[in-house]
């Protein structure tokens, strides 16, 4: 599986020239490699776009309660609509969307389950809003291929886009905790 991570804060101009460069990519991958990535808006629907278009079977990772899915932010909702019309897999995994520490988590739980990682980075550190820099650190220091993507046109709004209601830190309780390595009751991995 080849994953994405990026920057939120793209500009709607970026958004081709990323999906272009993102299409290559997966168009040049193995036969029969798959792409994965969390449900959102912005760069997870341009790369749920790319996937479709290069043919690469697309799995998307919804949040969980339990076994369940959990309720996405309003802003991501149509988004994840399209992607799960886009996927052929969909997966679970135990994270709360309004958390930042644990949406960090799930995309470190994305990154420990690809074979290559695709980061759509201008090279910037992380923030206190935007975790790529870090990401990129996680998977290097896993040995997780990372092939950083930043196509000519590429620019940023300034500013991550945080979904209203969302907040730093931990919940005091939630499915969290649960093994690594599963996302749920049944102990279902993310690797492929």
């Amino acid at each position: 599986m080849i994953a994405v991570v990026g920057h939120t804060d793209l500009t709607e101009d970026a958004h081709g020239v990323v999906r272009a460069a993102l299409r290559t990519r997966l168009a040049q991958a193995p036969a029969g490699t798959g792409a994965l990535v969390r449900a959102g808006r912005g760069l997870p629907q341009v790369y749920g776009r790319a996937a479709r278009e290069a043919g690469r079977p697309l799995t998307v990772v919804l949040p969980a309660e339990g076994a369940v899915p959990a309720p996405l932010p309003a802003a991501d909702r149509a988004a994840a609509g399209e992607l799960l019309l886009l996927a052929e897999q969909v997966r679970l995994l135990p994270y709360d969307p309004a958390v930042r520490d644990t949406v960090v988590a799930a995309d470190e739980r994305l990154v420990g389950a690809a074979r290559t990682l695709l980061a759509v980075w201008d090279g910037s550190p992380s923030d206190g809003s935007d975790a790529t820099a870090h990401l990129v650190a996680y998977a290097r220091a896993r040995s997780v291929p990372v092939e950083v993507v930043w196509p000519a046109g590429a620019a940023r709004t300034g500013r991550a886009e945080r979904a209203p209601g969302v907040r730093r830190g931990r919940p005091a309780a939630g499915p969290v905790g649960r093994r690594p390595g599963t996302c749920g009751p049944g102990g279902r991995d993310l690797r492929p």
